[in-house]
Formats: C-alpha cells, structure tokens, sequence
C-alpha cells in the first residue's frame, strides 16, 4: 500500500464519526469522563479497594446470592448509565453535528455512533467480571458463561425497552406534560448568554455508521433549516428529561420499599441508576447555564451547605431504640465538668462493688480445682469488618468445641473493635440460644457461614437509594421514630444474616450477664468530638472510664463514658445491639456517623480508632480486678483474635515515586494506625504481666492468609475463597499451638 493509499485511510478514520466523538468527548466537557473512570478503578481494585467496591460490579448479589438474575439487574443498570451517558452527550453536543438532525433516526445513530466508549468498557468488564468469578468466586465455567449471559441480557433489555418508549416519535401523556414544565427554551430565556454561547464548533465528518450499521456517507444527508433541526433536538432534550426524572423517581420507590427482599436490587445496579442520575444533572447544568456553569455549581454548593448547616438535611445517623425525644433541658451536656460529676469516685467504687458480685457469680458457676480455683479468660477481638467477623466466629465456635463448651463457661468478658465484635457477639447469642433451647447445635457450620454473609449490598444499596436521594424516610422502633439510612440497612441485613438472633436490646442481656450465664460484653465506640471512649453494657462500667490512680484527684483524667450512666434519661437500655455494633463499626464513608442525644450531639465512630484490640480496656479491667482475680482464680488467659499479625507490620513500598513521597505524609497515621497500636499494646501486657506474673497467659490467635498478596480484604463482603484462606488459617502451626495451649489450660 502506498503512501498516499495509507494517508487517505487514517483521514477516512479520523473524519469516521465514533472517532470524531470519542475524541470530542476527551476535548470538551471531560468531567462527564469521570464517571467511566471511577467504574473503571473501581472494578480494577484502584478505588475503594478496601471498602469491596469491586464486588459489588464483579460478583453483585441478589437475595443473598449471585445469580443470573442479580447480572440480569447488573446488565440493567450498566444499560441505564450508558443510555443516559448517551442522552447527556447527545444534548450537550447535538449543535456541533447538526447535519445528524436530517437522519431518519436521529438519535439511534447517534448512540451507535456513540459506542466507542461503552463497547469498549462492556469488553474491559467482562475479562475482569469472568476472571474474579472464576478466580475469586471459584465459580465452575459453565455457570460463569451463564452468569454472563443474564449480564448481556439485562443489558439489552433495558436498551429495547429504552428506544422502544423514551425515544418513540408519538408522545404520551408524560411526555406531554413536562414538554409544558422542561422546554429548554423556556428557561433560556431567562437565563443571560454572553457571546460565548454561541459555539460555532461544528466537528467535521464523512462518514458514520447508520441504523442498520452501514457505512453512510455525510454528503448524503440533507440540510434541513436550522429551525427544523432544533425542534428535533429539543424533542429528544424532553424525552431526556423524562428519562431522568424516571430514574430519580425510580431510586425513589427502591428506597421506600428496602425492606422488601425482591425490591433490594444489587447495590451496584442502583449505583449505576445513581451515576446515571448524576450525569443527567450534570448534563443539564451544562445545556442550561453554559458560560454560567461554574457559577451554578458554587449556588448549588451554597444551597447544600445551608442545608446541612441548618440541619435540614443531617448526615449523620441516629442509634435505634434510644430515646431522642427528651427535652434539651434533660440531655445530659457533653463536657468535662458533667463528666467528672456524673463519674465520680463514688459511682467508680459502686460500680466495682457490682461487677465484684458478678465475679462472685461467675466463680460459684463451677467448682474449678481442688482449691475451688477456675481459669478466667477475657477475650479480645480485633476490628476488620466481615473478615474479622468471620475470623472472630470461626476461632471461638473451634475453640469452644475443642475445650468442650469450657471456653464459654469461663469467659467473664469480651470486648474489642469494629468487626471482630460482630462476630463475637453473634458467638455470645448462639451459646445463649442454645441452652434456652432455641437452636440444637451450637458448633453448626451454617452459623459461621451466616456472619459471613454480604453486608456491604445494604449498605451501598440503601446510599444509593436513600441516603443520596431521600434522606427523609422514616421508620417506628419501640415507639419512637427514627431516620432509615444506610446504618438501618445495615443493621437489618445483619439481623437477616443472623437469623434474627441479634435483633435485641442490650438490656435483653442484663440479668444474664450479672447471672453469669453468658460472658459480660462491653461494645465500644469512639467519641470524635474530643477521642474519648464509649462503652455500650448491660452492667454498669463507671469503673473503666478513668486510671485508678486518679481516685484521690480533684480533676481526672477521664478518658471513656459509660454509655448507660451517661444517658440514663434516654432509655438506654432499649438500644438496639445491632445500633451498638454499628456504632462500633462505624468505617468512615461506608456507615454514617452516629449522633447521640446529648448537649452539644456526641458523635460516634470506629472502636478502632481509639484501641482496635481491646487491649486496652481489658488490660484495664483485669487491672482494677486483680486482687479479687489473684485469690480467687486458678490462671488467667488473655485471648487475643486478631485478624493480622503481631509481628508483621506493613512493609514500605519497594520503588518510590512523586505520588508516594506526597502521599505518604498525609496517609501515614492512616496506614500505620493499628501498626501502632499494636507495637503500643507489648508495653502494655508487659505492665499487666507485671501484676499477674505466672498467673496470666497470653495466647494469640491470628489470621495468616496462605498467600500475603492475597489477603481477605477489609470491608463488608467476603468471596468464597477469602472465607475458604480464613478457615484453612486456623490450622496454621502457631495458631494450632495457640489451640493447644488453651485446651491444656481449661482441662
């Protein structure tokens, strides 16, 4: 081929109009690119790695599982996003091709002239969505080809029915009505244009692709008049509008009917309703404000921020069963002069005087050794969401088993961090469900796989629909009315995980506690307004919340608020347990902040920012007790489930670049954050091997994915082979020598 030959074919392509729109898209208005982007990192694990975003476009669950029909949905929502990636490009850039309005089919040859960017993402997606199924998932090949098959046919669906109604030639009722309230010429009017408006841009092009995919030359097209031409755009820029409204409406209606399983599409299809949405809004801003746009987008920001100011819209959530109705002169005031009244020595000494009673209890469960001696284990688990959940379950329901039901017996507490506390406390209500004789076996596999079971779909999914959209939802619980969001959601597919035996109050737990017919758990929180701990118990804990070495002093350090004492006009003891665990897993982003009635709002976040081990609060426990503890018990075991190494810190990256040499400065006490908590905690157990000596044994029980690369990832979702690298963990040498130690230790 010659020179000449091959210069004329790259000027066929370049002037090829799916080139010249691609193209255009990078040129002009590159925040609509944005969208794409963020799918694209988000499927590749570069965005939102640590939260599972990926799984959510990967491996999206519907009624618990991932089904054709949850690809189906997927496909759905895929084909929403592009089909409004198409209406809002169209409109925003319908003037430079005005040649396009003499085509028979206007808009359909726009959008398969469009498809450079989608066909090329649908490719993209499915090599990364089939090697995730196949690799992640271990899903069989057969049924990967079937899954994607629902994926295609849900993608195509939604564009059938698109062309088939939104962008028909006769106009409905709907249609009729809001060309009257959305005619873009309406509204230009009272917009003022500047000389910039008038973009005279007109892209050149030869050749593109028709209805029927055939290669149609330009030149064949007729001119119509301008006039003509803008009365076809603007009846496409209302079927646009209407399209949009239809998915706001459509978010709308999901959210209202969340409780209804059949109605909670995967999160990552009503994300993509939601991107789809935002894009619209974008678009819009764009076609209507022009030169004006940025000016729009600061009034926009203005108007939320007043919003949220004035607290018409709140961002943060609300701890269910608690009473927020009280006067403001009865909210309790959040500072340090009310905090050293309320926690005064007195209250400090009465409340140890009850927890001594309740190691009383403990003690005359059983008969120990010969001298009438037990040993006390206080177990401590560690934050990591559904990997520490999982871990956490695991390791206890295999311990228990091991020693034969005497690690239950002979714990008196538990406490930790963030979601090994889920999985501690769903250990606790099996065992308790148990011997009041609701389930048979407490050691059943499918309990382990429940905790394990998706949280992040709620979640996303109640964001995406309600958060973002309808902020205002109501819901009634135990006579007061509190704000669905994404908490709730979370909290009531935790409940559905559980099969109901979390959907409780943590004063549901007070007599058996104190009875010492189950473990004390002590749920906690960090209070952000000044890095304070909050404790959520049954029993009273005023005795935790400052150093005993302060008693005598007239101003104590006061470093954690029992949550009950605190709010003891807020019916306390009607929260949820499900509030309380959130509350304690709160990840930033991912679940809201909690506010808590008092005077000015505490707020809530991670147990983990403040001690994600629980080190710290049993170290302190074990402290106050350790007279009564060293006459009374036989050995104490300070069992620590963790779902990371003690001795592996996070190494530094190999090669350094500009990004990492910025980045890390800021993100360094992020990164490093339990790195450092846990180095600090060594000191600590050396202070409490100290008082004990022999006495006190410390045993460990940590997860060890088999290959470090490849670790359960820290969010609300597990894969199948994450859950499968979690159980295989337990049989490593050191967590099997753990096993050992703990069985010699109980008999």
């Amino acid at each position: 081929m010659t020179r000449e030959a091959l210069r004329l074919k790259a000027r066929n392509i370049y002037y090829f109009l799916p080139v010249q729109l691609a193209i255009l898209h990078f040129r002009r208005y590159q925040l609509l690119l944005i969208f794409w982007l963020v799918l694209v990192l988000t499927i590749t694990g570069n965005f939102a790695a640590h939260f599972g975003a990926a799984s959510l476009f990967l491996a999206p669950e519907y009624l618990g599982e991932i089904s054709f029909m949850s690809m189906l949905l997927l496909g759905g929502g895929i084909g929403l996003f592009i089909m409004a990636w198409h209406i809002t490009t169209f409109i925003i850039h319908a003037h430079r091709i005005p040649y396009m309005g003499a085509a028979k089919q206007t808009f359909l040859i726009y959008c398969i002239n469009n498809s450079v960017i989608p066909l090329l993402f649908l490719i993209f997606y499915s090599i990364i969505s089939i090697h995730f199924q196949v690799y992640k998932e271990h899903t069989p090949v057969g049924r990967v080809i079937l899954l994607q098959l629902g994926f295609y046919i849900g993608y195509f669906l939604i564009l059938i029915l698109s062309f088939a109604y939104f962008f028909r030639v006769s106009r409905d009722l709907l249609k009729a009505v809001l060309s009257r309230i959305t005619d873009p010429s309406r509204i230009k009017h009272i917009i003022p244009y500047d000389a910039l408006d008038y973009e005279v841009d007109i892209i050149r092009v030869d050749t593109y692709l028709s209805e029927t995919l055939r290669l149609s030359h330009c030149h064949e097209l007729d001119l119509f008049h301008p006039r003509l031409l803008k009365t076809i755009l603007r009846k496409h820029h209302r079927n646009a509008i209407t399209a949009t409204i239809f998915s706001f409406i459509l978010l709308i209606l999901l959210g209202i009917f969340m409780e209804q399983p059949l109605l909670r599409i995967p999160a990552g299809s009503s994300f993509l309703i939601l991107f789809g949405l935002m894009m619209g809004i974008v678009g819009a801003v764009k076609h209507f404000l022009r030169s004006w746009e940025v000016l729009g987008w600061v009034l926009i920001g203005l108007v939320l921020s007043s919003l949220i100011s004035s607290r018409i819209i709140d961002l943060r959530s609300i701890a269910y069963g608690m009473d927020y109705q009280t006067a403001e002169n009865i909210e309790p005031t959040y500072d340090y002069k009310s905090l050293r009244t309320i926690f005064n020595t007195e209250r400090y000494n009465s409340d140890k005087l009850s927890e001594l009673q309740h190691l009383e209890n403990w003690k005359a469960k059983g008969t120990g050794d010969s001298t009438g001696k037990k040993p006390l284990i206080v177990i401590m688990v560690s934050g990591g969401g559904s990997r520490s959940a999982y871990w956490t379950f695991h390791t206890l329901q295999h311990l228990d088993s091991a020693t034969n039901g005497k690690l239950f017996d002979n714990t008196v507490l538990i406490t930790g961090a963030s979601g090994g506390m889920l999985g501690a406390a769903y250990w606790r209500s099996i065992h308790d469900a148990h011997r009041d004789g609701i389930i048979k076996d407490p050691y059943d596999p499918k309990y382990r796989d429940n905790i394990g079971k998706d949280l992040l779909n709620a979640i996303i999914f109640s964001f995406a629909s309600v958060d973002m959209i309808n902020p205002f939802n109501k819901i009634s619980i135990a006579g007061y009315s509190y704000t669905k969001d994404r908490g709730y959601a979370m909290e009531q597919e935790l409940i559905r995980n559980t099969e109901g035996l979390l959907d409780k109050k943590i004063g549901d737990f007070k007599t058996k506690e104190f009875s010492a017919a189950i473990p004390e758990l002590i749920i906690n929180g960090t209070i952000i307004n000044d890095g304070r701990k909050l404790m959520m118990s049954a029993q009273p804990v005023a005795y935790l919340t400052r150093p005993e070495y302060s008693l005598p002093d007239a101003e104590p350090p006061i470093d954690a608020v029992d949550y009950a004492t605190f709010f003891a006009k807020q019916n306390p003891y009607n929260l949820r347990i499900t509030s309380a665990l959130r509350m304690n897993a709160t990840f930033p982003f991912i679940l809201p902040v909690v506010k808590l009635p008092s005077n000015p709002r505490m707020n809530i976040m991670d147990a983990g920012m403040r001690d994600n081990f629980g080190t710290e609060l049993a170290s302190r426990y074990l402290y106050v007790f350790r007279d009564w503890i060293k006459n009374n018990t036989e050995n104490v075991i300070f069992l620590e489930i963790r779902d990371t190494r003690e001795s592996a810190g996070k190494l530094p990256q190999k090669r350094t670049n500009l990004s990492n040499t910025i980045a890390d400065p800021v993100f360094v006490i992020q990164e490093k954050w339990q790195t450092f908590q846990s180095y600090n905690h060594g000191h600590v157990k050396d202070l409490i091997h100290e008082v004990f000596e022999d006495q006190i044994h410390f045993i460990s029980m940590e997860y060890q994915p088999k290959v470090e690369e490849e670790s359960a990832a820290l969010n609300f979702h597990l894969t199948n082979k994450e859950r499968k690298d979690l159980r295989l963990s337990i049989n490593y040498r050191e967590n099997q020598a753990a096993i050992d130690s703990v069985v010699k230790l109980l008999k």
